[in-house]
């Protein structure tokens, strides 16, 4: 290998409330014969979540997912001693010498699975409800127990498009449902797991949104190529009847669900950010108090992208309501929905993935 260089380092917070951020300082990295040596030094207080991404842009991008990797990597990296090392074999990524590349290192909180909780997720065991229509059955699930941050989409996409970016641990807004969509495939790649969406145009460009076409994310109707692969074990957007369900509080929830209800509670002041308590901006996720369940803000603060389509072809809904909205858009009951590239300050959205 003859030019390496190895030079951003990030760190974020993915599960609030499990004490202060990691952090990662001191990345170094020495080129020997057939592989590469990185060291970097992680402060943490619990067991962290490392993984590395690479760049042969300069950095605009981290589109390469290395694999061949041993080492202080993956799940449960210890917090002590804060000195650590990766070997890296490049050969086996098929990384070609004689060009230069960059990588980032991310540490994440990562407590001990167990059989309610992975990182920040609740287990959300299935059960049946009625959306006022008719029973609908939901399969257990996990869902994170907080909207995506700034720092958690910064982490994945490299940029942080909110219109609030001034708020500590504020939920993103302002991406649309295409950028969740490409989020949740990018994060599911970062941390070694099957990602859940595909792109298929005709041309099937499988599940690395670095591979798929141009202007894939520019034209609405273009988010009827995307598939989801639902056995995957990735990130994704929850479907309507998941959000729902989780949003009521699942098998322990009030059934049927008062109107108006929010989530967690008949007072909306204790569990929203909405247009009369939240002073115009978006709030520090988790501020509110939780539903039955543990989750939180899934009633305000911002709008939530999920799965379905909404009315015709060219939307998909969103639940939830937001800091700008008033009660009558924040109950568990209320849908609404916009075009796919729709970006506003009022919409973000939260993820879940398969139950194993």
């Amino acid at each position: 290998m003859k030019k390496i260089v190895f030079s951003i380092v990030l760190v974020m917070v993915a599960a609030l409330g499990f004490g202060a951020a990691p952090v990662v300082s001191d990345v170094y990295a020495e080129p020997g014969a057939g592989k590469v040596t990185i060291t970097y030094n992680l402060v943490a207080d619990a067991v962290c979540d490392v993984c590395m991404m690479v760049s042969d842009d300069g950095g605009l991008s981290y589109n390469i997912y290395p694999t061949a990797l041993v080492g202080d990597i993956g799940n449960n990296v210890s917090n002590n001693p804060p000195a650590k090392t990766i070997i890296w074999n490049p050969s086996g990524d098929g990384i070609a010498e004689g060009t230069q590349y960059k990588v980032k290192v991310i540490a994440r909180d990562n407590p001990v699975d167990n059989a309610t909780q992975v990182q920040s997720f609740i287990k959300v065991d299935g059960g049946t409800f009625n959306n006022g229509s008719s029973d609908v059955i939901v399969p257990s699930f996990f869902m994170d127990k907080y909207e995506v941050t700034q720092a958690e989409y910064h982490a994945v996409m490299g940029n942080n498009p909110s219109n609030f970016s001034s708020v500590t641990n504020g939920p993103v807004e302002s991406v649309s449902w295409f950028d969740a969509i490409e989020y949740c495939n990018r994060r599911s790649m970062q941390e070694g797991f099957t990602a859940c969406y595909s792109y298929n145009d005709g041309t099937e460009y499988g599940a690395n949104p670095a591979n798929w076409p141009e202007g894939w994310n520019t034209n609405a109707t273009n988010h009827s190529n995307v598939d989801c692969d639902w056995e995957a074990n990735g990130y994704r957007l929850p479907t309507e009847a998941e959000w729902e369900f989780a949003a009521r509080g699942g098998i322990s929830a009030p059934n049927p669900a008062h109107d108006p209800y929010y989530s967690g509670s008949n007072n909306i002041s204790a569990v929203a950010w909405y247009n009369d308590n939240s002073d115009s901006t978006t709030h520090t996720v988790g501020t509110k108090a939780a539903n039955e369940l543990g989750l939180y803000d899934m009633s305000g603060n911002v709008w939530e992208w999920v799965w379905d389509i909404y009315e015709d072809s060219d939307r998909r809904v969103y639940r939830g309501g937001s800091w700008s909205n008033s009660h009558t858009y924040c109950t568990v009951l209320y849908q609404g929905g916009a075009s796919v590239t729709n970006d506003t300050e009022y919409v973000g959205f939260r993820v879940c993935r398969i139950a194993p």
